[in-house]
C-alpha cells in the first residue's frame, strides 16, 4: 500500500484519514467536557469549576507524557504504538462513561490525556512516512483535517448528543468510535519498524538541531496568542452583541479553519514559508480588527473568519517545519511540540485570566497582536534554518546531494 503510494505520487487517503479521526478523537475527547459541565457538576455531585478540571488534567497528562511515551516507544513498531493511544481512549472514555466518582474520572480523564500526548507526537511523523517527501506537506495536512472539524463539527454535536441522552452517552459514543477506528487501523493502516538503537537521537540534540528552537518559539508564541483568544472568545465576542451567539461564532471559525487547511495543503511543499508568513500576518489583521473595531459585530465577524483561516493551517504547517528540521530527530522534535503546544493551551489560559481580571476584556486584541508580531519577527528571522525559503523537496534533494 505505502510503496503504491510512492510509486503513483497519489496520497493514500484510507490511511491520512484514519490519522484525522485519531486528531479528531483527541480534539473531541479534550474539549467534549466544556459544553457539558452543567450535567457533568450535577451527575457528580461537584461544582462546576471542579468539573473543569475535567479538561485541566487531560492537558496535565499529554504535557507530561509525550516526550517519555515517545522516547520509551522509538523502537516499537509504528502501528503498535498508534493502537496503544487510540486503545487508551477507548479504554480511559469507557471509565469516564462509566464513572462511579469524580476522583476515579479524574485519573480516567489523566490517562486519556496521556493517550492524546502519545497520539499527537504520532500522527505527523506517521503520515510523513507514507508519502514521497514531495507529498508530505499535503500528507500532513490530510491527517491533521480531524482538529478543525472536530472544533466546528464535533465539539457540538457531542454537546447535543450529551444534552439530549446525558453526558455520559456522549463519552461512551467517543468510545464507540475509537472501536471503529481501532478495525480501520488493523485493516488499513501500513506500519512500519521504529528506530534502531543506535539511530534513535537524545532529546537534547534533537532541541539544538538548528531550526527547531525557532520553530518551537514560533509554536508558543502563536498558540498562546490564539489560545488567550479563543479559550476566552465569550467575553471577546460580547461587546459586539455576540455573547448570546459563540455558537455561531465559533461555527465560523470551524468552517474557516477547514477552508484554511485547504490552503495549506495546496501551499505547505511548495511555499511552506509563504504560507507561515502569509498565516501569522493574518492572525495579525484579525487581533486588530477585534482591537479597533469591538463593537462591531461584522467586524468581529470578519477577524473571526480571517483569524479560523490562519488557524486552520497552523499545525501542518510548524509540524511540517519541525520535522523538516529535525530530520531523524522528527518523532522526538513533534513530543516535544505536543508539550510546548499544550504548554500554551495553559498559558493562554492563565494569561487570559489575568488580562480580564486586571485589564478587562478590551486587552485581549492587543496582547494577542504583541505576542503574534513577535512570532512574525522569529519566523522572518528564521530564513536559514526553521522557515526556509524553496521548495521543500528540491531543499532536501541538494542536502542530500551535499551529504
Amino acid at each position: 500500500m505505502t510503496r503504491d503510494a510512492h510509486d503513483t505520487g497519489k496520497l493514500p487517503m484510507g490511511p491520512l484519514l484514519a490519522l484525522a479521526m485519531t486528531g479528531f478523537t483527541c480534539i473531541v475527547t479534550e474539549t467534549l467536557p466544556a459544553g457539558l459541565l452543567p450535567e457533568m457538576s450535577d451527575g457528580l455531585q461537584v461544582s462546576p469549576s471542579l468539573a473543569g478540571q475535567t479538561v485541566t488534567v487531560y492537558a496535565l497528562g499529554s504535557l507530561l507524557a509525550a516526550i517519555p511515551l515517545t522516547i520509551a516507544t522509538q523502537g516499537w513498531r509504528r502501528r503498535n504504538v498508534l493502537l496503544l493511544a487510540i486503545f487508551g481512549f477507548l479504554l480511559f472514555n469507557s471509565i469516564t462513561a462509566w464513572s462511579p466518582s469524580y476522583s476515579v474520572m479524574l485519573i480516567a480523564r489523566f490517562f486519556a490525556g496521556v493517550s492524546a500526548g502519545l497520539a499527537w507526537s504520532l500522527v505527523a511523523g506517521y503520515a510523513r512516512r507514507m508519502v514521497a517527501p514531495a507529498l508530505q506537506g499535503r500528507a500532513l495536512a490530510v491527517a491533521m483535517v480531524g482538529t478543525p472539524i472536530a472544533l466546528s463539527l464535533g465539539v457540538p454535536l457531542g454537546t447535543w448528543l450529551g444534552n439530549l441522552l446525558g453526558w455520559r452517552a456522549a463519552f461512551a459514543s467517543m468510545s464507540g468510535l475509537t472501536l471503529i477506528l481501532i478495525v480501520w487501523v488493523l485493516a488499513r493502516m501500513p506500519d512500519y519498524p521504529g528506530q534502531a538503537a543506535g539511530d534513535r537521537l537524545r532529546l537534547r540534540r534533537v532541541l539544538f538541531t538548528p531550526g527547531v528552537r525557532p520553530v518551537l518559539a514560533v509554536v508558543v508564541t502563536w498558540m498562546l496568542a490564539h489560545n488567550v483568544l479563543y479559550t476566552y472568545v465569550a467575553p471577546l465576542v460580547s461587546p459586539a452583541g455576540l455573547g448570546d451567539r459563540v455558537d455561531a461564532v465559533l461555527l465560523v471559525f470551524g468552517l474557516a479553519a477547514l477552508v484554511g487547511i485547504g490552503f495549506t495543503g495546496r501551499l505547505v511543499d511548495r511555499h511552506l514559508r509563504t504560507a507561515v508568513l502569509l498565516s501569522l500576518a493574518a492572525f495579525a489583521i484579525a487581533a486588530l480588527l477585534f482591537g479597533l473595531f469591538t463593537h462591531s459585530a461584522k467586524a468581529v465577524y470578519g477577524g473571526v473568519f480571517i483569524w479560523g483561516i490562519a488557524f486552520g493551517g497552523a499545525a501542518t504547517l510548524l509540524q511540517t517545519a519541525l520535522a523538516d528540521s529535525a530530520g531523524d530527530g522528527a518523532d522526538v522534535a513533534l513530543s516535544m511540540n505536543v508539550v510546548v503546544w499544550n504548554g500554551a493551551i495553559a498559558g493562554g489560559g492563565v494569561l487570559g485570566g489575568v488580562l480580564l481580571a486586571q485589564a478587562g476584556v478590551g486587552a485581549f486584541a492587543w496582547t494577542a497582536l504583541a505576542l503574534v508580531l513577535i512570532s512574525l519577527w522569529i519566523a522572518v528571522t528564521a530564513r536559514e534554518h526553521g522557515f526556509p525559503a524553496g521548495h521543500r523537496q528540491a531543499r532536501h534533494a541538494a542536502q542530500d546531494a551535499t551529504a
